[in-house]
């Protein structure tokens, strides 16, 4: 994701129902994510569908991660070839 332009990435939500198209375009294009404000404050912030499957897969990978660190801390841990047999096992050599 690119770094916010203040000046061209936050829009009140007036500019943003009049020139939705023009908007998603520059989304599209610069891939930069779009603030838009209500009332002067941020109440939505736009994303390429690209970008929000990176972060959700970015969100499954870091789960993954402190799962499995969890598990270590716990002391639930397999052997390499306990491992391997299992997967062999399940799989085939």
């Amino acid at each position: 994701m690119k770094p916010m332009q203040i000046s061209r990435d936050i829009v009140p939500l007036a500019k943003f129902k009049s020139q939705a198209s023009q908007i998603f375009r520059q989304l599209r294009d610069e891939k930069r994510p779009v603030v838009v404000t209500q009332h002067g404050q941020p109440a939505a912030v736009l994303i390429t569908p690209e970008e929000f499957d990176r972060l959700q897969e970015h969100d499954r990978f870091l789960a993954a991660v402190q799962e499995g660190l969890a598990d270590s801390e716990a002391g639930r841990l397999i052997e390499d070839e306990d491992l391997a047999a299992d997967l062999d096992a399940e799989f085939g050599p």
